[in-house]
């Protein structure tokens, strides 16, 4: 009997062990560096990528394939963006074009989600439109200003018409393909726990298609900024100066230095968008399980 009694002690010890040092590992895992080392890990990437671009850039001026006037250097862009930077109409315009920006996108965020979940559960709706949805997205938007202009004149209006065709279609395919991408298993799972028809897609089928649809939330920002783009350069509205009509105008009066320096911005605040858009769609794939929370 106390033979039994300490070989089940050991055992006891022995398995304690083996979770104490299960645990150690875990937290060895899971542990993260420093905010400071994970913001120079983002960064340097980005900054060495900008440092070659800028060589590249400098080469080719110095390569005398055109002349500077046509093709400024940098070193006649960084100054102009640095005086475009200290105008106030500049930060209007600025101004003006993200207030587009973000109520075109909001719009087109509610109309693709809207026609996403119909033609995602309306067996159909999808055959009768499924295809058309494709068809839109892969449509250039500068094919739909002479429409909006004839419809709604040089006005924000035929802006924002665009910007919305622009984005919308690819909003609802990518909650379309996330719905398509749940476990069947996962839907079984959820109808033997009682959800069943509006409470399972809340509960179960959006939530499971919440990493592809955020996909086509990013894809469906950057068709919906350059839709704005192509719309700023052919819809000037009278005193609503925006990033557009300024890249306009500075190709209008010959401004090489002043139309590359915008089109920086133009690259940055891409480069911004997507930077948020990339964080929310890292901390979703984590939270659902998709990648290592370790990374």
């Amino acid at each position: 009997m106390a033979t039994e009694v300490r070989t089940e002690k050991l055992e006891e010890q022995k398995l304690a062990e083996e979770i104490a040092g299960l645990d150690a590992l875990e937290a060895h895992l899971g542990t993260h560096p420093s905010r400071a080392r994970q913001i120079w890990s983002t960064a340097w990437p980005k900054l060495a990528a900008v440092a070659i671009a800028l060589g590249v850039w400098q080469a080719v001026v110095w390569s005398g394939w055109k002349e500077d006037y046509v093709l400024p250097g940098p070193d006649q862009v960084l100054p102009a963006l640095g005086d475009l930077l200290s105008t106030g109409k500049f930060w209007t315009a600025v101004g003006i074009t993200m207030r587009r920006a973000l109520a075109g996108y909001a719009l087109a965020l509610v109309i693709g989600s809207v026609i996403g979940l119909a033609v995602s559960r309306i067996r159909l709706l999808r055959s009768a439109v499924g295809s058309l949805i494709t068809g839109l997205q892969t449509m250039p938007s500068i094919a739909w200003f002479p429409l909006a202009i004839l419809l709604f004149g040089l006005t924000e209006r035929a802006i924002m018409f665009v910007v919305v065709l622009g984005a919308a279609p690819s909003i609802a395919n990518g909650l379309i393909a996330g719905v398509d991408h749940v476990p069947p298993l996962m839907v079984r799972a959820g109808r033997m726990v009682g959800a069943k028809g509006v409470r399972l897609y809340r509960h179960v089928i959006l939530p499971a298609a919440l990493p592809t649809y955020v996909a086509g939330l990013k894809q469906g920002w950057a068709f919906a900024w350059r839709s704005l783009m192509a719309g700023e350069l052919l819809v000037i509205v009278a005193n609503r100066p925006s990033i557009g009509d300024q890249l306009q105008f500075a190709r209008e009066f010959s401004r090489a230095d002043q139309m590359l320096a915008l089109m920086i911005v133009i690259l940055v605040i891409g480069i911004v968008v997507d930077t948020v858009f990339g964080r929310a769609d890292v901390t979703i794939r984590r939270r659902w399980g998709l990648i290592d929370a370790a990374n």
